[in-house]
């Protein structure tokens, strides 16, 4: 099966599925990949991301339980805003970086690693797209991290200013350079990716040819111009409905460049 794939997960590799939430948009791209781990011979999963709080998607996730434990890598609704009902329908508990989003659990922070379903994942703290975005490292002979928003499978990430922040971003993706070379990327939109660190690559050169495009812009339209007027020229090239979302990314930009 080819992504996307709706209505049944989807194997990815020995260890993890995707089940694909009906929630396409131009932010989403074709929906929210929620994440099913589980160690062969374990009877359990873990679920990263249950997505919106679309009852149908809910239930097929609880019909391939028993669940062990729910992730969740940032606080946006189209990741997190099921976990409450998908908690409700297995009982099992919420784990996330946000405290708003823990039920019946402890949070996630650097360094901590969770272990169910016969796997360990290991969480990075990557903020940038939000302030509370976390990747999670699949150690063992199958190697993954799930990315939620911090890397896409398709196109590149909105810097949620003001929550989100690019110098953090920046971090996050020199991070991820870091890891092993070979390391899948399980996104939370779009395609699975063949290497997490090659791919941070990409996006850390492109967000600084964006950098160097907003200098441009802002040396021809003057140091007071709006994030819209930046857009406009910046991102002319790019569809009118991504525009809301590229003004957050700029806005980000702009208070990069004004502190650095």
């Amino acid at each position: 099966m080819e992504h996307p794939q709706y209505g049944q997960p989807r194997p990815v590799t020995p260890t993890a599925s995707v089940l694909l939430a009906r929630n396409p948009s131009s932010m989403t791209l074709e929906g929210t990949n929620t994440w099913l781990l589980r160690a062969p011979g374990s009877e359990s999963i873990l679920v990263i991301d249950p997505g919106p709080a679309d009852e149908d998607h809910l239930k097929l996730i609880a019909e391939h339980g028993p669940v062990a434990r729910i992730l969740l890598t940032h606080r946006h609704a189209d990741h997190s805003e099921g976990a409450p009902r998908l908690a409700e329908l297995t009982g099992a508990t919420v784990r996330a970086l946000d405290p708003t989003l823990v039920l019946g659990d402890e949070g996630l922070a650097e360094g901590d690693v969770v272990a169910d379903a016969g796997l360990e994942l290991r969480v990075l703290a990557t903020p940038g797209h939000t302030s509370d975005s976390l990747c999670f490292v699949l150690d063992g002979s199958d190697r993954a991290v799930l990315t939620g928003d911090t890397v896409l499978g398709r196109g590149t990430t909105v810097i949620a200013h003001p929550d989100g922040r690019l110098a953090d971003y920046l971090a996050s993706l020199r991070r991820l350079i870091e890891l092993p070379e070979g390391l899948a990327v399980l996104p939370g939109h779009g395609p699975e990716l063949p290497d997490a660190a090659a791919t941070a690559k990409q996006y850390l050169q492109h967000r600084e040819q964006r950098l160097d495009q907003v200098r441009g812009a802002l040396e021809q339209l003057g140091p007071d111009a709006s994030a819209r007027q930046v857009v406009e020229l910046v991102y002319a090239d790019v569809d009118q409905q991504l525009w809301p979302a590229a003004e957050w990314s700029v806005r980000a930009q702009l208070d990069y460049l004004q502190d650095s």
